[in-house]
């Protein structure tokens, strides 16, 4: 299934990424540091959600309290959270 997550505090204006069970692929961000954000894109295309947020989670950008990165490991989470909810 398809998703799209709005991140908060972040340059990146939207996430867009498939869900396949728990298997995320096709990864884009809309905005923020688009060299970075394609590379980590293409790296975790076809990880787990459990694999994302192992790697990603609680990574910062600058001062802030977040980043893209860590902002879509919140958003597989969310999504992996509300898929496993309607089952």
């Amino acid at each position: 299934m398809h998703y799209t997550f709005t991140p908060k505090m972040v340059c990146s204006m939207q996430i867009d990424f498939d869900l396949d069970g728990d298997v995320v692929s096709n990864i884009s961000f809309i905005g923020g540091c688009n060299g970075n954000l394609k590379a980590i894109s293409k790296i975790l295309d076809g990880w787990t959600v459990d694999q994302i947020e192992s790697k990603i989670r609680g990574n910062t950008c600058g001062r802030r309290p977040t980043s893209c990165a860590d902002q879509l490991a919140i958003a597989v989470r969310k999504a992996y959270t509300e898929s496993q909810a309607t089952l």
